[in-house]
């Protein structure tokens, strides 16, 4: 096997022929295929119902299409809520189909869409009743919040979405520590309690229609045990169960830590190489808050951690006393060798990325043949470079180098050197400005989005 510098040699050497993977449906697949088809028949479900409650005659009356469309997306605003609260569930079968960074793209997009038709449905539903009372909007926004106490609740929610939205702007998010946007993000919850409440009192397609309630109520609370079980009481069971404990602590040249955890039953956990975990370590200042990480590989009952020093909590993880109890959720994410589909490999890792890739690495066919490219900055940034190297050498792979200023060397420089990129799965590992800045040359050249599968590291 050889290692080189990307400018220094082209990566088209001749390589052998492999065997081809089975390309097979899996059951995450087959999840998602369900979940859409029901969240459709759902979405179609809420459409109908302001049709159901209302007649012509109502719709034609002075106000009447203002405050059917104000029905209309009120109930949809909610039922993306709702959809938004089963995302950030982590529900086994959508976190296979989508893995963490595509649920959380659902998350954040339907978070969006959310706050945007319930401030439409608050806006138009105040328009058409002071069309109706023939009377300013402010003046009848004041008769609505006198005349109905369920009102002030459900304005308290807008304003806490509304506040939610606004913290969550990029240019704002990256002014606030992790730690204080998850305390102020977790006011979702509130406000979609409270909404929830205004919504059965006063919505049209709910007031004299208990079946409808119900239904509406069960719903909403099938979504909230799903967030109890998933995020509280299975993370809860499985630490306990596997007591995760810190037995080593050792800083690495390059700045890393390394941290080895050491458990019991860790095989239950069906761990696969490119995974990670959120990890909450109990100590003072620390055992509130859950970080993910990926595992470099899991040795018997032992998992090593590599943690790059981002934001202050992974900075102090240094400072981890041996015997520190650990609990966690996961694991998480799609980015693995079960994502192949082709019959060889390319992997791309910038920076600290390249923990998901050693472990995904360990996982590929002997016969996979896969080429690797690591970005650093320095070749004093590498990370586990001699693991690489024996990994890719057992599978008769190559491991390539890009070094230098990441604002100066052209990314295109990866992809003109790898002459059958079009016939591999390519993995990309990384910080998120990477990630989409190699994910988007590879679809700018023609390689199809099936074939891109990638993992995003943020603080």
């Amino acid at each position: 096997m050889r290692r080189s510098s990307m400018k220094a040699s082209a990566l088209d050497d001749a390589v052998g022929p492999a065997v081809r993977p089975s390309r097979r449906t899996s059951t995450g697949e087959v999840g998602l295929l369900l979940s859409l088809a029901a969240g459709g028949i759902g979405l179609g479900v809420i459409l109908g119902l302001p049709l159901v409650d209302g007649t012509v005659h109502e719709i034609g009356a002075p106000g009447g299409w203002t405050l059917f469309l104000g029905s209309v997306t009120g109930l949809i605003g909610t039922y993306l809520a709702l959809l938004m609260v089963l995302m950030a569930a982590r529900i086994p079968t959508l976190e296979r189909a989508l893995g963490r960074g595509g649920v959380m793209r659902w998350h954040k997009n339907l978070s969006v869409l959310t706050i945007s038709f319930i401030l439409a449905h608050a806006v138009l539903t105040t328009a058409a009743y002071a069309k109706i009372a023939k009377v300013g909007i402010a003046h009848e926004l004041g008769v609505l919040i006198d005349s109905y106490p369920d009102m002030i609740t459900a304005f308290v929610a807008l304003g806490l979405m509304l506040l939610i939205g606004l913290v969550s702007l990029p240019w704002l998010r990256r002014r606030l520590s992790r730690e204080n946007w998850w305390l102020l993000h977790l006011l979702i919850y509130v406000a979609l309690v409270l909404s929830f409440a205004h919504e059965l009192v006063l919505g049209p397609s709910f007031v004299n229609h208990p079946v409808v309630q119900w239904i509406w109520a069960g719903a909403w609370i099938l979504a909230g045990l799903a967030l109890v079980v998933y995020r509280v009481l299975v993370p809860l069971l499985r630490s306990l169960r596997h007591e995760l404990t810190v037995v080593a602590v050792e800083p690495q040249p390059n700045g890393v830590t390394k941290i080895l955890l050491q458990g019991q039953y860790l095989e239950d956990l069906q761990l696969q190489g490119g995974q990670f975990f959120e990890w909450r370590f109990l100590t003072r200042g620390r055992w509130w808050q859950a970080h993910p990480f990926s595992v470099v590989d899991r040795q018997g009952d032992t998992l090593r951690l590599m943690v790059r020093p981002i934001g202050d909590f992974s900075a102090n993880l240094i400072k981890l006393g041996v015997g520190t109890r650990v609990w966690f959720e996961g694991p998480y994410g799609n980015f693995t060798a079960a994502q192949q589909r082709k019959d060889r490999v390319l992997l791309i890792a910038g920076g600290i990325g390249v923990t998901a890739i050693r472990g995904l690495l360990e996982d590929l066919p002997r016969w996979s043949r896969p080429v690797l490219v690591l970005r650093v900055t320095a070749k004093t940034d590498l990370v586990l470079l001699d693991e690489l190297e024996r990994l890719a050498s057992e599978r008769n792979g190559k491991v390539y180098i890009l070094s230098g200023d990441r604002t100066m060397v052209d990314l295109r420089t990866i992809a003109g050197n790898i002459k059958d990129f079009q016939s591999r799965d390519i993995f990309i590992s990384g910080s998120p400005g990477f990630v989409e800045a190699v994910r988007d040359v590879f679809i700018s050249l023609g390689v199809k989005r099936r074939q891109l599968h990638v993992e995003a590291y943020t603080i």
